[in-house]
């Protein structure tokens, strides 16, 4: 053991709920966030679309959980369901305080339309909004002396003296290739989830549910892990293996075609490209395996190519590198596991069923109270 620290608060992750979890508790508690890899290493860097949240009249929290009920196929926890959309308008107004810039007309949010909603109700920075975030929740989280960030420090093993109570934990350090004792009074686990099990995922390479298999060896319960969100739209490209191409594309018109260049969403649901993500992918790999296709197109290249380049800069960019021009070309696509919804099974705040031990984000299933 080459090292060991001490903290009030030790968070395991360093995307959007460790980095705001640090940034609340630090106004109490000194905190440390340990990163496994680089910082940029994390799917909410990589998200593009954006958050749903009922945020102005024009909707209501009623008609978000009605639909959030209707897409979870009757499975959801309603009283889940209903803690978190009502705190929508409040989490998308803290992240504006603290530096992220939604798009906005005026003085209002502006807001896209994704699948399974039955409203606009999608806050979005351009075609980047999990980037967006990301940097303005590290820039104030930095600005914060009571917090430390910790990169490449992997948590490896909770530890405590007591079952089920835990002390801290142990971290490899991929740097130096030593084990660290971390001695903390509460353990928050935000490490994401484990999507990059799969040959075809939008996630980085730190999504491997270590977080969740930790957990698990020190007694907490798990629970859903056989629930594995499909976003239906990843680049097929040959060198590309986890670009995804944001469901806001299909919200703002875009079409999905067979490779004959015909429609064919209307064979599954009356709601088109924006049926749910469980439809919409299902029905991709249908088409595929049905007609011997290695993928299907997304095309949007009807609309001006001017509204293209200024409402989707970062996916045309990235297209175009790679020989795909989308203002003139259809966009060839795949379905990709995209979020782990099963995980560490917690209450509406967090907490597990393991003393001192919480766990929040995609990492996290809240499903009992």
């Amino acid at each position: 053991m080459s090292e060991r620290l001490n903290t009030e608060v030790l968070i395991v992750g360093a995307g959007i709920s460790g980095l705001l979890t640090a940034i609340e508790l630090s106004k109490t508690f000194t905190v440390t966030i340990l990163s496994k890899s680089n910082l940029k290493q994390c799917s909410t860097a990589w998200a593009q679309g954006g958050i749903a949240a009922v945020v102005d009249d024009k909707d209501h929290i009623n008609n978000h959980v009605e639909d959030t009920l209707e897409n979870g196929h009757a499975i959801c926890d309603v009283h889940s369901v209903q803690e978190i959309v009502k705190q929508g308008k409040k989490s998308i107004d803290l992240l504006s305080e603290y530096g992220v810039k939604f798009n906005k007309k005026g003085d209002a949010y502006d807001q896209t339309l994704e699948g399974g909603h039955s409203h606009r109700r999608i806050i979005y920075h351009n075609d980047n909004t999990g980037e967006e975030i990301h940097s303005a929740l590290l820039r104030q989280a930095n600005s914060i002396k009571n917090i430390t960030i910790k990169e490449n420090l992997m948590a490896i093993d909770l530890i405590g003296k007591k079952e089920n109570y835990c002390e801290g934990l142990y971290a490899f350090n991929r740097i130096s290739n030593d084990v660290t004792t971390i001695k903390s009074q509460i353990v928050i686990i935000a490490s994401g989830g484990a999507s990059k099990v799969y040959q075809y995922t939008t996630n980085p390479d730190t999504s491997t549910g270590d977080g969740i298999a930790m957990a698990w060896r020190f007694g907490c319960t798990i629970s859903n892990m056989e629930f594995i969100q499909f976003h239906p739209t990843c680049l097929y490209h040959p060198t590309e293996k986890s670009f995804l191409i944001s469901e806001s594309l299909r919200g703002e018109g875009a079409k999905l075609k067979d490779l004959n260049g015909n429609c064919f969403m209307d064979k599954y649901d009356n709601r088109l490209e924006l049926a749910p993500r469980d439809i919409v992918a299902r029905a991709i790999d249908s088409e595929m395996k049905n007609n011997n296709f290695d993928h299907v197109n997304l095309d949007i290249s009807f609309k001006d190519k001017s509204y293209i380049l200024s409402r989707f800069p970062n996916i045309y960019k990235r297209c175009l590198m790679l020989g795909i021009d989308i203002t003139e070309q259809a966009i060839p696509v795949v379905p990709a596991a995209h979020y782990t919804c099963g995980g560490i099974e917690t209450n509406i705040s967090g907490e597990t069923d393991c003393v001192n031990v919480y766990a929040i984000g995609e990492v996290a299933h809240t499903g009992f109270h």
